[in-house]
Order: C-alpha cells, then sequence, then structure tokens
C-alpha cells in the first residue's frame, strides 16, 4: 500500500498544481479540455478528490471536501484578480462542489474494495 499511497499523494499534486495553473492564467493561454467550462470543472475537481480520497485514506472524506472546496473558492477569489482577465464565478464553485462529492463517492469505493484486498 505505501507504493499506492505514494503514487495517489504523488499524482493528487501533480493535479493540483495543473489545475490551480490553468484556473489563473488568461483564458485565451489556458489548456481546455472541453468547450464547456463546468465541465472542465468538474473534471479537475473530480480528479482531485478521487485522487485525494484515495491518497490519505486515514482521512475523512468529510475532510477532504473541506478542503478542496475551499481550494475552489480560492481559485475563484483568485479570478477575481483584476490584472488576471478571469471572472470569478459562483456557479464554477457550485460545479466543483458537486464534482468533489461524486469523486468522494468513488474514491470511498475504492477504499473500501482496497482494504478488502
Amino acid at each position: 500500500m505505501l507504493l499506492f499511497d505514494r503514487l495517489f499523494k504523488t499524482l493528487f499534486w501533480v493535479a493540483l498544481i495543473l489545475v490551480y495553473t490553468a484556473a489563473i492564467l488568461p483564458p485565451a493561454e489556458a489548456p481546455r479540455i472541453t468547450s464547456w467550462d463546468k465541465a472542465e470543472h468538474m473534471i479537475a475537481f473530480f480528479t482531485l478528490a478521487a485522487l485525494g480520497g484515495l491518497a490519505w485514506r486515514r482521512v475523512p472524506l468529510w475532510r477532504i471536501a473541506v478542503i478542496l472546496a475551499g481550494i475552489g473558492a480560492a481559485i475563484e477569489f483568485t479570478q477575481a484578480i483584476p490584472g488576471l482577465n478571469r471572472d470569478p464565478s459562483s456557479a464554477d464553485f457550485v460545479a466543483d462542489c458537486v464534482a468533489i462529492v461524486v469523486g468522494l463517492a468513488l474514491a470511498a469505493l475504492l477504499r473500501a474494495r482496497l482494504l478488502r484486498a
């Protein structure tokens, strides 16, 4: 399990850096996965939640959810900085939170399977 813990933690930190960087880049320079902004938020936070839930299996899922929601809020506050030419959105934050719940639900199922193995 130690190898999986390290792998999931490394993937989580890499994903977090990529998500935050993409969120603060000017829109023309930010990488795009899909043309729908909400889907990009959901993909990003689903990934972070699933990886976080697997990387820190001893941490209660609700704590991971709160931390990730805080990261989502921090992104929206950062996007409010005028020089970034980004637009903060409460709808983006809601999309982040929905994806966090779904990603952590998947992590909970996988945690149960890993514990049985």
